[in-house]
């Protein structure tokens, strides 16, 4: 269960990295357009996206390095895993309670840190 949960981890990694790009990076074009935001709101909504994404990038790179301390250190790779996929979680569960028409996003963003975290909570029980 434990591979799996490192599976699911660093799927979740690359969905925060291509957040990371769309709000960091292609906010202006592909991202404004993802996030459904008008070319004039997303010039004012630009640092608040490039910092944004960089949030989202840092969770990513938290994952990453708990991948790959999983195996020389199991014990601080699976904590730092749980708490990277935890915050991921977390931020899904934000984004969804404080306005229900991003559920999409809240999945997309939220699903495989989940999945990470309960295949862990099965590894840790079992």
């Amino acid at each position: 269960m434990l591979i799996v949960a490192l599976v699911f981890a660093g799927l979740a990694a690359l969905v925060h990295v291509y957040i990371f790009w769309l709000e960091a990076l292609a906010f202006e074009t592909t991202g404004r357009k993802a996030f459904g935001v008008s070319a004039e709101d997303a010039a004012i909504m630009k640092p608040w996206a490039y910092n944004q994404g960089f949030y989202n990038l840092f969770l990513a790179i938290g994952t990453a390095a708990g991948i790959g301390l999983a195996d020389p250190n199991q014990d601080a790779g699976v904590a730092l895993v749980t708490l990277t996929t935890g915050s991921m979680v977390t931020a899904a569960l934000v984004l969804i309670t404080s306005d229900p028409a991003k559920a999409r996003g809240a999945i997309v963003q939220g699903l495989f840190p989940a999945i990470s975290l309960v295949s862990l909570a099965i590894w840790a029980l079992a």
